[in-house]
């Protein structure tokens, strides 16, 4: 486990302040940008900020956790991960920014990243009793199965993604079939999806595996219920997580992090956007947000950043000085 995280963003540096020299151009700088929604719109957004507002001249390349974190390691590019999520690499991870070969900035997702079973909201204003797990398997009647009516439904991920393992483990570990529930596994995220937004049209009932932050809990109101019991790891590690596990007691999700990465290089070329790095975060409520908009509007990642500057100022404008936000926006 990572000593300290916060320690490792400390590294960059000691005190945040900047002058009329930080409008300096900072070089050429690699931007990694990952494959999911949210992680690929915060690569464009300080792909912006970091042009704009600091000078810098930047490359975006495609990236993945471990294939970005090899490279930056060994090859020193990219210079930059925006959202880098520390589980998968959390002993190498430790280890590089203890010799300083690696720097982490900011936590860029505040909250975490949020995984669990949700419910509607407005399941939750028609029954307030219902709070845990176990309170909606109780009430088959509100989560009926599109397939079977005379059953109900828990709807878990497509069969190649891992929470896959979990959900089916944490099913049977709630003894969900007992109570009346089927395990409904989607073919694809679409599909996945596509049950949320009907189960809001109708209003009907829903109970399922969603994670934060995405575009969907930024469409509809979700409440994500507690499983009665606090994360276990060693359970976890040892069976929640296993594919047919033949044992599984209850547990609930762990909450992710994900934090900015960068070279050492990129702290010597680009001194005067480390305040910027070390002070980029956002809740997941603002992403989701975004991700909404990007859906709706069918917008590409360049187009969604931009939309976020003009549509959030109050959220990016705390993460640099005055004379950089104006800068910001006068090249809007």
């Amino acid at each position: 486990m990572m000593r300290n995280p916060v320690a490792g963003a400390a590294l960059l540096i000691g005190i945040f302040m900047f002058s009329g020299d930080a409008e300096a151009a900072c070089g050429e700088v690699t931007i990694a940008e990952m494959s999911w929604g949210s992680a690929a719109v915060a690569a464009h957004i300080d792909k912006i900020i970091l042009e704009r507002g600091f000078g810098c001249k930047v490359t975006l390349v495609p990236g993945d956790t471990v294939p970005t974190f090899t490279s930056m390691l060994t090859k020193g590019q990219p210079d930059m991960a925006p959202e880098f999520w520390i589980n998968a690499v959390r002993g190498p991870l430790s280890k590089a920014t203890d010799e300083g070969r690696l720097v982490l900035g900011a936590e860029i997702l505040e909250d975490g990243a949020v995984e669990g079973w949700w419910v509607p909201k407005f399941i939750i204003d028609a029954n307030p009793q219902i709070r845990t797990v176990e309170d909606a398997l109780a009430r088959p009647d509100l989560f009926l199965s599109r397939t079977d009516p005379a059953r109900a439904a828990l709807h878990g991920c497509p069969a190649d993604w891992s929470c896959q393992a979990s959900t089916a483990n944490l099913f049977r570990a709630f003894a969900a079939d007992e109570k009346g529930f089927d395990l409904i596994e989607p073919r694809t995220p679409e599909e996945m999806d596509a049950a949320i937004a009907d189960a809001f049209r109708t209003q009907t009932g829903w109970l399922g595996y969603y994670w934060a932050p995405t575009a969907v809990l930024g469409k509809f109101p979700m409440v994500k219920l507690s499983f009665g019991v606090t994360f276990d790891k060693a359970e976890w590690d040892g069976c929640t997580a296993v594919p047919d596990c033949p044992g599984p007691q209850r547990n609930a999700y762990p909450t992710s992090q994900a934090f900015t990465l960068v070279t050492q290089a990129f702290t010597e070329k680009a001194d005067a956007a480390i305040g910027y790095i070390r002070l980029r975060r956002w809740s997941n409520a603002t992403i989701n947000n975004v991700l909404a908009w990007q859906q709706d509007n069918k917008a590409g990642n360049q187009e969604t950043a931009e939309h976020f500057l003009k549509s959030h100022e109050a959220v990016w404008a705390k993460w640099v000085v005055p004379v950089i936000a104006e800068r910001i926006k006068a090249a809007e």
